[in-house]
């Protein structure tokens, strides 16, 4: 899937393409929420990020150790500029929008660790994202501690083994502790899992453009993902461009044959070859 070098996906795409380490976390979720916000100034936001690291350097003065510095981090986002989750309203995709999350300071989990990550990065902390099932977490990975940051309780901090208390607060007690929960995410991951909410949200929602425009995002980070190559297929035939849809599900049919799905997709194609596909 080809895109223009110079729009917004372009530049996602070029961010994309770079290692690991050069990879800008923010500035890829910046530019997923430009297609929401054409006019954003993803430069700006970046700034504010670097700005807020400014701030804790200025009130930690010489001090330099990774637990006080993560302390004063915690202080200055949530504190002083009144970061917090947004339970009532977990699924207005504005939380997934880093933009509205620096400027209306509510977010959730996901979006408010890639702020805690972003900046902490910026102060020379050892932070590491985590795709913790249900809620996104940060790990302070020090040389004496390894510490647990729940985005929407951060000041209590806690240790690798207390992480049975977070999945308990969520599934009450029926899910066991496993040691790939508290695996480290990349930055590919985070923003997968970032599409991959925001997708949700618009699918819930029947917002059908909207879902189609994340999963061909979601291609972009996962170019062999054959579930979003047949999920972007559907969405493309509910939205009436039968031929790209027809495409897309040949392509799935063809490299998926064992699929267990292959029946209601060879259905579709047969109704969008025949003209009626009103309600894929």
């Amino acid at each position: 899937m080809s895109v223009p070098a110079h729009s917004t996906r372009g530049l996602l795409a070029e961010e994309l393409s770079k290692s690991e380490r050069d990879l800008g976390l923010a500035r890829c979720a910046l530019l997923v929420a430009k297609e929401e916000y054409a006019q954003l100034p993803v430069e700006r936001y970046l700034a504010r990020l670097d700005q807020l690291a400014e701030e804790v350097k200025d009130r930690l003065a010489t001090e330099t150790a990774g637990p006080v510095v993560l302390q004063e981090l915690i202080r200055t986002l949530y504190d002083r500029h009144g970061l917090r989750g947004n339970p009532e309203a977990y699924y207005d995709p504005r939380n997934s929008f880093l933009n509205d999350v620096l400027d209306r300071g509510l977010g959730i989990p996901l979006t408010l660790s890639i702020i805690l990550l972003e900046v902490g990065w910026r102060l020379g902390l050892p932070l590491e994202g985590i795709n913790f099932p249900h809620h996104f977490l940060v790990r302070y990975n020090g040389v004496a501690q390894r510490l647990l940051i729940d985005p929407f309780d951060p000041e209590k901090l806690r240790f690798e083994d207390q992480a049975q208390e977070l999945l308990d607060n969520h599934y009450g007690g029926m899910v066991r502790m496993r040691k790939d929960f508290l695996r480290t995410a990349s930055k590919r991951e985070i923003i997968l899992r970032l599409l991959t909410n925001l997708k949700g949200i618009y699918a819930n929602a029947r917002d059908d453009v909207r879902a189609l425009a994340v999963s061909e995002r979601v291609l972009m980070v996962r170019p062999g993902a054959l579930d979003e190559l047949r999920d972007s297929g559907v969405l493309l035939a509910r939205l009436g461009r039968s031929d790209e849809a027809l495409e897309r599900l040949g392509r799935y049919l063809t490299l998926a044959p064992e699929a267990e799905d292959v029946d209601q997709v060879r259905s579709l194609v047969e109704e969008l070859e025949g003209g009626d596909a009103k309600d894929a």
